[in-house]
């Protein structure tokens, strides 16, 4: 395993945030800067997977490449899948690495630490999880929390994931982070399968591999990137650039 093929969807619907995708973040769309943080992790080329011509023109108008997908897919998994499948329709990649489009301050290091379960041959999906160290965070149902057993070094083995405080007892809370790294197997697998009890009952797509007997390995990282959903989180992450 050297290289992955990472997709990152993007739409152009967003209630809380209209036009999310082309939201200016010092200069650039948010997308593109989204785009030179999957680039600079260098793990393979980098395609956006997008539904709308504006998008599709403000990544190439900066040098990116992307492509057009369906408007109606459900998620992003799907999204990803389709732009596999007309960017590389001849499998020479064998990971598909979905990074959403909405993390543009995440490390390069996140995006490689997500791919790095995958050179264990037992492992279907790689993702991402950090330690959640404020008291609100925990109790937070939009913290997603991630069940896992330690294996070695930064590397654990999911268990379960959950909006819930979870586990109980002594010891610290893990927030995952949605960055996933599939093996083309296991996306072509999952895209096929009806969601499943337990992710419509917590609202959590990735139940549906675990529910489906695919292992997800997740390797601990150091901080979270912070997602842009609001006009709120831009000016925050738009600050961050002017300071750099």
């Amino acid at each position: 395993m050297t290289s992955a093929l990472v997709v990152i969807p993007s739409r152009m619907a967003a209630t809380r945030l209209p036009q999310k995708p082309l939201a200016d973040i010092a200069g650039k769309p948010m997308i593109v800067r989204v785009l030179e943080q999957a680039l600079a992790a260098d793990i393979g080329p980098v395609t956006v997977a997008c539904d709308d011509l504006r998008i599709l023109e403000a990544v190439r108008d900066h040098g990116g490449a992307a492509v057009m997908t369906r408007p109606d897919h459900e998620s992003g998994s799907d999204r990803i899948h389709e732009a596999a499948e007309l960017i590389d329709p001849d499998g020479r990649h064998d990971v598909i690495l979905n990074l959403q489009g909405d993390v543009p301050l995440i490390a390069p290091e996140a995006i490689r630490a997500a791919f790095a379960p995958l050179a264990d041959p037992a492992v279907d999906i790689g993702t991402i999880m950090t330690e959640i160290r404020d008291e609100a965070d925990k109790v937070d149902p939009s913290f997603v929390k991630a069940i896992a057993s330690p294996l070695s070094g930064a590397r654990h083995r999911a268990l379960y994931f959950t909006r819930a405080i979870a586990p109980t007892g002594p010891g610290p809370l893990y927030q995952h982070i949605g960055v996933y790294a599939y093996r083309r197997k296991a996306l072509s697998t999952f895209v096929t399968l009806a969601p499943s009890p337990l992710e419509k009952r917590e609202k959590l797509e990735q139940l549906r591999a675990l529910e489906a007997g695919m292992r997800i390995d997740i390797s601990l990282i150091d901080s979270a990137p912070m997602d842009v959903n609001t006009p709120q989180d831009l000016e925050r992450v738009r600050k961050v650039f002017a300071s750099l």
